[in-house]
């Protein structure tokens, strides 16, 4: 009994830790208490319930010790020196977090909103008939778009509009459309365009499609349908009572010339058509025609196209009482009344409902933008000259939502004058008139008119590029502007456009010559045969894309420059627009976001000569300032001083420099911004200001 007792004792007093748990009764220790004799069973189970009552007074004298019982855990637990600091760390945390999640609100509240993928980028307009042949029948395809996809991946485009490729007889090349649903066999398969698609996709690149509302091919399902009278389809189109012989139904004129109206010898009345007699207008006044355009748009964007560029949507709509429109002249003689300059377009162009209308369908496509990233974007187009208020109405309202931007077309009027103040002119007819937090867009060309490295001289193409990525907004490049293609010669036997057909002058294939990829044979275009549906322009050997790959200074690569530094600095895709100086030569504004120390300077000599700027008076540049960039490369990091700023005709600088103090809050006039933002530098963000 004493070896198990000391033994006891012994395995006991290793295991306690806490020399001040002894005995409550004596000096022995715990140990012996639980080794007493069985005798002894009795007396130590009194003792135990002795000890339990007097518990709360006697534990106060053990120290904490591991494996402690929760009686004793919880009379410590309860100690002001360890219930305060518990509780003060508690209140912290809750403190932490409500202060984390106000900040976060605080930040998303504040945060301006981020731009969309159509405003990052510039558009790139691709004319497949003239940008590559994967199949050697001498006319552009899908899988020639396909195969040169990395092109826009080196300019750092990340929009890409494709004009026309559905299904037509090509009597407008494309614009004339047999079937809205498929794919024309010249251009490929519907199996080439999903592919073209995915790869996009894949490679964060967007899908523009060009739309074509306004009409159909005279060779459409409908308009045979129409011409028959079939009761489903018999008012698709607009018919007024007419014949061969007897007078048009009005003095309306096409757009390519002559009367507006056809006679149809099949329904016995006359159709309108304000383009090519083979392209009949739709009759926008008919529900079921609504609704076949809407079934349409959902048909491409269940595909997973980007958006839509709405082609001719002024001409939608004509006034129902097909009254003759009112003459330019009104002593010219109605029966020479051939063009459509001779008339004022009041009952063809503009009509009321056609704002509803495009609304429709910009509702239609917000509906397939509610995933992430998806965002569906619609460009409208019209040319409406010095109505320059009809144009801003397709921006919609601050209620309604129209086209994200109408294309502004100003820009094309750049050859008309060299000179800064033109441009300057030009610039703000646009941003004077656009409707306040919208964002602006810029086009020096595209298919229908004439390429700006001809009509204003290769000697402005690089500072026109300049130009075109330095502006506040979305900058349109059609294809080949960034090499400084130029128009082709065109003989009449070669004429492929139906509106040179009519009129040799008014042609537009001298713009769509095939794209000069390389030195090869037929410029890269087709590597396959020697074919090519338009000559290729003679100076590919020099002016292509692979050349001025390997050229630091050549129109490419400074195009690539721009497009990369619009992208990275926060001044010029988001600041503010400012002007600064203009002359007879120079054109000179400047980008900076308020809270940030780095803005952009820009100084474009559009002139015949060379200028010496003073920018003496503008107090919030610094005196010296150097040139990040200059179209004539051996300027590059070259320094000014503020009032004698050098540039050669057809030179433009972008001046990068560092400042306190902001331009425009002293000239609010002079300054424009879609969305004001402000930079904070301390952790690095953008907030509403």
């Amino acid at each position: 009994m004493s070896f198990k007792k000391d033994t006891g004792t012994m395995e006991l007093g290793e295991c306690t830790r806490n020399p001040g748990f002894q005995d409550l009764e004596g000096d022995g220790s715990a140990a012996d208490t639980i080794s007493a004799d069985p005798g002894e069973k009795q007396h130590r189970e009194s003792t135990e319930v002795k000890l339990e009552s007097e518990a709360a007074q006697e534990y106060t004298q053990i120290k904490p010790y591991a494996g402690m019982p929760k009686e004793v855990l919880l009379l410590y637990s309860s100690q002001a020196r360890y219930r305060v600091p518990r509780e003060i760390l508690f209140w912290l945390i809750v403190a932490c977090t409500l202060t984390l999640v106000a900040l976060t609100i605080t930040v998303i509240a504040l945060s301006p909103r981020c731009l969309s993928w159509w405003q990052t980028s510039p558009l790139y307009q691709v004319y497949p008939r003239s940008f590559r042949d994967s199949n050697g029948d001498g006319i552009g395809d899908l899988k020639g778009i396909q195969e040169q996809l990395d092109h826009f991946q080196y300019l750092n485009i990340k929009s890409v509009w494709i004009s026309p490729f559905y299904r037509s007889p090509m009597k407008d090349l494309g614009y004339d459309v047999e079937d809205f649903r498929d794919i024309d066999p010249v251009f490929g398969t519907m199996q080439d365009f999903d592919e073209l698609l995915a790869e996009m996709h894949r490679l964060g690149m967007k899908l523009i499609m060009d739309f074509i509302p306004n009409h159909t091919s005279d060779k459409h399902r409908w308009f045979n349908q129409s011409r028959i009278r079939d009761p489903q389809y018999e008012d698709y189109y607009i018919w007024a009572d007419c014949n061969s012989t007897a007078p048009k139904p009005n003095n309306w004129v096409s757009v390519f010339g002559n009367s507006s109206w056809t006679y149809d010898e099949v329904r016995g009345q006359c159709y309108l058509h304000q383009f090519l007699k083979e392209q009949p207008d739709l009759n926008f006044r008919n529900p079921n025609v609504r609704k076949e355009i809407i079934d349409i748009i959902r048909f491409w964007l269940g595909k997973g196209v980007d958006g839509f560029r709405m082609d001719a949507v002024k001409h939608i709509l004509e006034a129902a009482h097909l009254r003759d429109e009112p003459q330019v002249d009104p002593n010219k003689p109605p029966e020479s009344i051939t063009s459509e300059w001779d008339l004022y377009h009041d009952y063809t162009t503009s009509q009321l409902g056609l704002h509803d209308l495009l609304r429709g369908w910009r509702a239609e496509m917000d509906s397939y933008s509610r995933e992430p990233g998806r965002y569906r974007f619609m460009v409208t187009e019209s040319y409406d000259y010095h109505e320059v208020d009809k144009t801003m109405m397709y921006y919609g309202t601050p209620q309604v939502k129209e086209s994200d931007f109408p294309f502004n077309f100003y820009l094309l009027d750049l050859p008309q004058n060299t000179s800064g103040l033109w441009v300057q002119d030009l610039v703000h007819l646009w941003m004077g008139n656009m409707p306040t937090g919208q964002w602006p867009n810029w086009v020096v060309g595209n298919h229908d008119k004439p390429r700006i490295a001809s009509s204003a001289g290769q000697t402005y193409i690089r500072v026109i590029n300049m130009l075109l990525l330095t502006l506040p907004g979305t900058p349109t490049t059609y294809y080949g502007e960034e090499l400084g293609m130029e128009n082709i010669n065109v003989t009449e036997s070669e004429i492929q456009d139906p509106a040179g057909k009519y009129n040799a002058s008014a042609s537009r294939d001298p713009q769509r010559s095939p794209m000069q990829w390389s030195g090869d044979m037929n410029a890269g275009f087709n590597n396959n045969t020697n074919i090519t549906w338009l000559p290729v322009h003679p100076d590919y050997r020099s002016v292509n894309v692979e050349a001025q790959k390997k050229d630091e200074g050549s129109v490419l690569s400074q195009y690539r420059f721009l497009s990369t530094l619009r992208q990275s600095e926060l001044p010029l895709h988001r600041g503010w627009f400012c002007y600064i100086h203009a002359d007879a030569n120079v054109f000179s504004y400047l980008r900076e976001l308020d809270g940030l120390d780095q803005a952009f300077l820009m100084v474009l000599n559009f002139g015949k000569e060379s200028a010496i700027t003073d920018l003496s008076s503008v107090h919030e540049l610094p005196d010296q300032l150097k040139v990040l960039m200059s179209t004539n490369q051996v300027n590059n990091g070259k320094v000014f001083q503020k009032s004698r700023i050098m540039t050669e005709a057809g030179e433009g600088l972008v001046i990068q420099y560092s400042t306190d103090t902001r331009f425009n809050p002293n000239h609010p006039g002079q300054c424009y911004i879609s969305e004001k933002a402000c930079y904070l530098n301390v952790i690095d963000i953008l907030y509403k200001c």
